[in-house]
Parts: C-alpha cells; sequence; structure tokens
C-alpha cells in the first residue's frame, strides 16, 4: 500500500476489542489516525467491530464503516520513514520536525519538481533512505502534514511528550 510503511497495514481486529468506541479529546494528536485504502484522506477511528471500523471523516464528520474483507488500515502511529542508518523514525517525529522547522524552512508544494520536494526533504531528515523513500512518498507526507496541521492535529502532538 505504501513505501513509507514499515511493515504490513494492521488488522485492528487483533488489537481492539470488539465495539470499542473511541472519544474525541480536545488534546488529540496522531493517535486515533488511520489511513484505510479505498478511502481518500486521513479518517479518525470511531469504533472497532470484529468484522471492521467505524471510520469517521475528519471534515464532514460522517462516520461510516470499513469492512476488513475490503480495506486495509494503516495508523499513523504505526508508520514509520525509512533512514540511512537501518533504523525507522516514527511519522510523529517527522511531522513534529517540519512543525518545528515551518518558520525557516516552509513544505514545498506537493506537485514541486522531484530535485524541490527531496531537497526540502532532506532538511527535515537528513538521514532518510533515498533508495526506499520515494518522491510519491514525500508528496503525500507534506499533504498529510498540510492537512493535520490546518485542523490542529499537530499542535496537540507537541505538548505530548511520551
Amino acid at each position: 500500500m505504501n513505501e513509507i510503511l514499515t511493515g504490513k497495514p494492521i488488522n485492528f481486529s487483533a488489537f481492539i476489542s470488539p465495539l470499542t468506541t473511541f472519544t474525541h479529546s480536545s488534546r488529540m494528536n496522531i493517535k486515533d489516525l488511520v489511513v484505510v485504502t479505498g478511502i481518500p484522506g486521513i479518517q479518525r477511528i470511531a469504533a472497532s467491530r470484529n468484522n471492521g471500523m467505524m471510520v469517521e471523516d475528519l471534515d464532514s464528520g460522517k462516520v461510516h464503516f470499513a469492512s476488513i474483507r475490503k480495506h486495509q488500515f494503516s495508523p499513523l502511529e504505526s508508520i514509520s520513514i525509512y533512514t540511512d542508518d537501518s533504523d525507522a523514525v516514527e511519522l510523529k517525529a517527522v511531522l513534529q520536525s517540519m512543525l518545528d522547522n515551518l518558520e525557516e524552512t516552509p513544505p514545498v508544494p506537493p506537485n514541486s519538481k522531484p530535485e524541490d520536494l527531496r531537497m526540502y526533504f532532506s532538511k527535515i531528515l537528513p538521514n532518510y533512505d533515498r533508495d526506499q523513500v520515494h518522491v510519491s512518498d514525500i508528496k503525500k507526507l507534506i499533504r498529510w502534514f498540510h492537512f493535520l496541521n490546518e485542523r490542529g492535529f499537530l499542535t496537540a502532538a507537541a505538548d505530548e511528550e511520551e
């Protein structure tokens, strides 16, 4: 599904008990956010069932069911970016770096030239693996950053140090 993922998409039914309900808090971060194949954008986990998940569109607030037979789920907190030193950096850390460098190094538009995208990303994560992280991954990451930052999800993540 995604070149920047380390591992396979996660089937939530193995981790979440049936009919678990997730609540929206004012200090939400990327913990409850998920990318679902076949559904555009980032969704919030509304509830989980044995045969799928209820996901909420962050803009419209509409909740709909996504079957585990048809969709794969990738929680944002499980996504990592490959690095040269055979380690991976969590997406949360990369997004935080983008937020911290927003004033000095604003993100380039996602439709920029590949060289510009790679140059920008090398300022954010200097040791990213240039062979495994593709330009399409950088574009997607910039789009996700704008989406989450405009909706206030990244400011809350900065306040919560684990």
